[in-house]
């Protein structure tokens, strides 16, 4: 596969967001599918692997650790502190943000054990807590990167002036956030200044949270496990608008022989090439698909006309809920 930088850390082009695996996407999949999935992605030559303690809670860094703990060597694996996480009854819930650096430390030992591997090669702050300075927890990171247990600093949902006091403490390696045909943000506010202190970016949700794909046509489609079924961009109202991207997605798809799906993907990777998508999934089907956007060529002529194209359509339903929207950091 094709390799990009993230800061000092080499990867795949594409990697593979885990968090479906276990939470927020529907029924979760058992532990054995998410290991034979994980597998399955390993021989189709991918090597990034995007996880949290949040995801499960626990279990999607339990079910990494097992995968890939005779392959630790060949994958290189993110992941995320930031959460207070309560037990509740027989469950586990988010209760708030915390980074405090005694809770960073415990949070990053805690997923050390449950990965089965003395080092994270990039470890994230998940979301920015205003009630810790950022050069404290970028200080924190910067002593379990000397330690050897993590080699990486990335930052998710964040700010530029976090990013920039951040990096005067620590590098910071990676910017996770948000990025697709619907969501170009942080093209506009971020990759420059990502670029010119040698980081890169990690594009979570590259297919609109699935709606790219053109899976779903109305809120009913989606399980009522599911996230997406409170997002205000998967209102039947929002749905509705929205099919104009999809029907110039149709367009693009089979002018160039292509699905939607890769199309959306190879438009991502086309923007820069600090860009890393990590579009997620349950179906070893549907990641074969995605990885096909590796093999798609969009030239210059073709992505100014694509994006001549977005920048007259109209996207409805802001990305988040307000209590999610609430934890972005501004």
């Amino acid at each position: 596969m094709q390799k990009r930088k993230l800061g000092q850390i080499q990867v795949g082009a594409m990697g593979l967001g885990c968090m479906g695996i276990s939470q927020f996407l529907g029924v979760a999949l058992s532990k054995d599918e998410g290991i034979n999935l994980l597998h399955e992605a390993f021989e189709l030559g991918i090597d990034f692997y995007d996880t949290a303690e949040v995801y499960g809670p626990f279990v999607n860094e339990e079910i990494l650790g097992e995968a890939f703990k005779n392959k630790r060597d060949k994958v290189k694996i993110a992941t995320k502190f930031g959460f207070n996480i309560q037990k509740v009854g027989n469950s586990y819930q988010m209760a708030g943000l915390n980074s405090d650096p005694k809770h960073i430390i415990s949070a990053v030992e805690g997923s050390l054990k449950r990965l089965k591997t003395d080092y994270i090669d990039i470890i994230y702050q998940h979301r920015v807590d205003p009630n810790v300075p950022i050069e404290d927890v970028a200080g924190v990171v910067g002593d379990l990167i000397k330690q050897g247990k993590a080699r990486a600093f990335g930052l998710s949902e964040a700010s530029i002036g976090t990013l920039k006091r951040a990096n005067a403490v620590t590098p910071v390696s990676a910017m996770q956030s948000e990025f697709s045909m619907w969501w170009q943000e942080p093209k506009e506010k971020m990759f420059d200044e990502l670029d010119k202190i040698g980081a890169g970016f990690v594009a979570f949700s590259p297919l609109g949270r699935g709606f790219l794909t053109g899976n779903f046509s109305k809120n009913a489609d989606l399980n009522e496990n599911d996230s997406r079924k409170h997002n205000p961009r998967f209102s039947d109202e929002a749905m509705s608008a929205n099919k104009a991207l999809l029907d110039f997605l149709d367009e693009i798809s089979t002018s160039k022989n292509a699905t939607k799906s890769q199309i959306a993907l190879a438009w991502t990777l086309a923007q820069s090439d600090i860009v890393v998508p990590i579009p997620g999934t349950k179906k070893l089907s549907r990641l074969k698909e995605n990885l096909g956007a590796l093999k798609i060529t969009l030239n210059k002529d073709e992505l100014q006309q694509i994006q001549d194209k977005l920048d007259r359509i109209q996207i409805i339903g802001h990305r988040y809920t307000a209590a999610q929207d609430s934890m972005v950091d501004r």
